[in-house]
Order: C-alpha cells, then sequence, then structure tokens
C-alpha cells in the first residue's frame, strides 16, 4: 500500500466507472443521504430516550454532526499530506488528497452507525444475548447452537454493528441491485474499524478489539482489501490492517460523542453548567494555541444564557480537538500506512489535553450512561429485542413451522426471504429485519405479538 494507490473511484458491485459531474465520492455520500437505512437513524436511540419534550440527539443527527467534522478532518489531513510528501505523489495523489478525501471521510462518517439496531448499544447486546441464553434449546432435535458453524456462531453470539454496517452496504438483498449501495472501494474501507472477522477479535489490538464483517460478507471484505492494497496480517483467521483513512472517521467519531453528549446532558438538567462550562475550560485550557483571553471576553458577553456558553465551548473543543487530531495523524502518517499504529488519533494527543478528555469522559460514565433514564431504555431494549428475536428466530429455523410461525413469517418483508440458504443465512436476514427497526415500530410490533396492543389501520 501506498499513498498513491490506497484509494479508488472504483464501486463495488459495479463493473464500470462512470464519468459525472459529481466526484464519485459525493456521489457515496448523496446516496447515502438519501437512502431508508439513514433516513431511519432519525429514530434510533444515541443516549437519551426519543422523543421528549426537550430534542436531544439521535442516531441521525449524531452521524449528520460526525460527517462535518470528519469532512472538516479529511479536507486539513488532504492538504497536509500533499504538503509533507510532496513528489511522493502523483498528480492523481495529490488531486485526492486537495479535494476529495474530504468527501471520502464524510461519506464514510455518514455511513458509520447505519449497522446500529434499535436502543443503542443495548440492542446490540440484546441480540447476542438471546443466542447465547438459547444456544442448547433444541430445534428440530438438536440444540441451536448446532445449527451453525463455529465461525457463523461467533458472529450471532457476538452481533456487531460495525460488521451489521459492512453488510447493509454490501449485500445484494432479494430484489436489490448487486454490490448493494455500490460505494466506492475507498468509502467502504474508510468504516471498516475493524478489519478482522468475530473469530479474531483481540482487545489487546486496535483494529481486531471487535469485527468488522459477517462470514457472509468475508469475500467481499477481502475484495476491498486487495483492490486497495491493505496489508493483510493473517490469512486464518482473516485479519487486514486497517485503512489509514480509518483513523480519521473513528476521530470524528470520538470527538462528537465525547463533547456532544454533555450538551444534551446539559439540556436535559443532568450536568450543571458550572460542571460543564468548568471541564470544556479545562481541556480548551490545555492548549497553547487557544487564545484564553478571547474565550473568557466571549462567555461574558454570553453570560446571560448558559446554553448559549456551552454551545459556544463545544465548537472550540471540536475545533481544537480536530486539530489535534490531524497533527497526531501526519506526525504518525508512515505508521499508520503500514498498520503498525496501535491506538486512536484521539488518544494520541498531548498528554494534558487527553488527561483534560479522560477526565469529562468519566463523568460521562457516572453522570450520563448510567442515568436512570438511559438505563431503562436499555432495560427496554433488551426486553424488546429478545422477545422480537423469540418470535423470528424458531419460525425461520423449524423445518415445519407451526400455525403461528407461520404468521409470523408473513411479516418478514420481502427482501429478508428466507425460503433458501443455511441456517446462519436464515437467522441473519431476521436480524437484518429486526435491528433495521426504528426504536418505535419495534416496540409497537412487540406490543402487537405480545397481544398489548392491536395494529391500527394505515
Amino acid at each position: 500500500m501506498h499513498w498513491n494507490n490506497c484509494f479508488s473511484h472504483g464501486r463495488f458491485g459495479q463493473g464500470y466507472i462512470s464519468a459525472q459531474p459529481r466526484t464519485p465520492y459525493e456521489r457515496d455520500f448523496d446516496r447515502l443521504i438519501f437512502s431508508a437505512a439513514f433516513r431511519r437513524l432519525q429514530d434510533k436511540t444515541q443516549v437519551f430516550p426519543l422523543p421528549g419534550p426537550i430534542l436531544v440527539h439521535n442516531r441521525l443527527t449524531h452521524s449528520l454532526e460526525v460527517a462535518s467534522v470528519g469532512r472538516s478532518l479529511g479536507k486539513l489531513v488532504g492538504e497536509k499530506l500533499v504538503e509533507v510528501l510532496g513528489t511522493e505523489l502523483n498528480e492523481a495523489g495529490k488531486h485526492f488528497y486537495t479535494a476529495d478525501l474530504s468527501s471520502v471521510v464524510a461519506a464514510a462518517c455518514l455511513a458509520h452507525d447505519i449497522g446500529n439496531p434499535s436502543f443503542g448499544h443495548s440492542g446490540e447486546a440484546a441480540i447476542s444475548a438471546y443466542f447465547i441464553q438459547n444456544g442448547g434449546s433444541l430445534l428440530d432435535g438438536q440444540p441451536l447452537q448446532q445449527h451453525f458453524s463455529a465461525a457463523e456462531w461467533q458472529d450471532i453470539t457476538h452481533f456487531e454493528g460495525n460488521a451489521n454496517a459492512f453488510r447493509i452496504l454490501t449485500h445484494p438483498y432479494a430484489n436489490r441491485q448487486k454490490g448493494g449501495y455500490q460505494l466506492t472501494y475507498t468509502t467502504l474501507a474508510s468504516i471498516a474499524k475493524y478489519p478482522c472477522e468475530s473469530l479474531a477479535t483481540d482487545p489487546k489490538l486496535l483494529h481486531c478489539k471487535k469485527y468488522g464483517f459477517f462470514q457472509t460478507e468475508k469475500e467481499s471484505f477481502m475484495e476491498v482489501a486487495q483492490v486497495l492494497g491493505m496489508q493483510p496480517q493473517s490469512l486464518e483467521p482473516l485479519v487486514y490492517h486497517r485503512h489509514p483513512f480509518v483513523f480519521l472517521v473513528e476521530a470524528a467519531d470520538d470527538i462528537c460523542y465525547r463533547v456532544i453528549d454533555w450538551e444534551d446532558a446539559h439540556r436535559l438538567g443532568i450536568i450543571d453548567s458550572d460542571t460543564a462550562i468548568g471541564m470544556f475550560l479545562e481541556l480548551l485550557g490545555s492548549s497553547a494555541r487557544e487564545n484564553k483571553e478571547r474565550i473568557h471576553s466571549t462567555l461574558k458577553e454570553l453570560e446571560g444564557d448558559t446554553r448559549e456558553q456551552l454551545a459556544y465551548l463545544r465548537a472550540k473543543c471540536i475545533n481544537f480537538l480536530a486539530l489535534s487530531c490531524v497533527e497526531v495523524f501526519i506526525s504518525n502518517r508512515n505508521e499508520i500506512l503500514t498498520g503498525m499504529y496501535n491506538r486512536s488519533l484521539i488518544d494520541g494527543i498531548e498528554p494534558a489535553s487527553l488527561a483534560a478528555l479522560e477526565a469529562i469522559n468519566k463523568v460521562t460514565v457516572k453522570k450520563i450512561y448510567n442515568h436512570e433514564t438511559v438505563v431503562k431504555i436499555e432495560l427496554a431494549g433488551y426486553e424488546v429485542m429478545s422477545a422480537l428475536l423469540q418470535s423470528f428466530i424458531p419460525a425461520v429455523l423449524h423445518q415445519s413451522p407451526s400455525h403461528r410461525e407461520k404468521k409470523v413469517l408473513k411479516l418478514l418483508p420481502a427482501q429478508f426471504g428466507t425460503d433458501d440458504g443455511s441456517p446462519y443465512d436464515k437467522a441473519l436476514s431476521v436480524i437484518d429485519f429486526i435491528s433495521g427497526m426504528t426504536d418505535s415500530y419495534a416496540m409497537e410490533l412487540y406490543k402487537n405479538l405480545r397481544g398489548i396492543s392491536l395494529p391500527t389501520h394505515t
């Protein structure tokens, strides 16, 4: 892999490169914006329950904000790479880093949460827990686990939203075109934070902490990796080193969720103004580039509205962290390109700034992620997702489904057809259907199947 060949205008599943007024990477962004899977993120929990009297972030608004930060990171890093690499770059490379990298990172950021199920991370955990808890249950005289290979069982008992995103974007669902969304190889590789299969996960390695593709998409991932020259670390189990652009997508996400959750928590009264403003000031105070006098002067002008003060500090913190991550990327560009860099960009910022950020994170975990409303929605997510799986998984796997199970199967949309395929294929089709639901629809279907409420005419 070289900086001149780690990108490609070619699209997964499309055998030609078309000439359009928009760049291929701008088209990736537009395809995602207009997709149903992206629209459904507007009713998927980010952290706090939806909806409510106070507007908080959902998965869609979070993704848009991450894309905005990612575009800036791509632009800044692209310009720096052209400057520091000089004659190492050919003309195509210079053009790509100057004009296109920002669009690649923005598109990848837009799609980074597209595989997350309803109810946040508790939805992921509920899917895994269902299979773990029912592994010994008999299905057609055989324990459920024995219907799957070791690799398949590892996938579904450790369900991963990142792998699900790659599946949504590339899988040829029934009555859908080959190649899924037909995104560029570059954008697909930029989403792959964990370029390995589930059997290869290793918490000590950043790129293997989780996994990035299911067994059904293993060959598709290999195609993406081969086109872009990604370096394999192991062929069995399959592990690649990260694509360099992944670090920028990850940094954009890290910056947003570490800072913006505080704005929501402040609006909800979970974090008081003095704490929020004070800790953001401490983060900014760790930077030699920030004009402290100007920051305090602006806060003085806004002292009549603490929300506006916090919004101002949030913007300053995002800008500071983005510039810091750009410096880390450029300083470590060789290790990043060769896959030897084993931490996130945000973990590589100056120690004083990282310490201030970690102090913010500790308060986030204590006061936000363990807040009563957040815990309640996580518990509700477990209940709803588990119940839906309990209805659909036996129905698709039984060789002779019961009368009720036949009725349940009629609720599966045609694109998730299960007549053919292995038990693993059928189980993933159900997971596709359930993980794609919005919070509201999952709750409504749960109530319908439990007889708690009846459907209304539409």
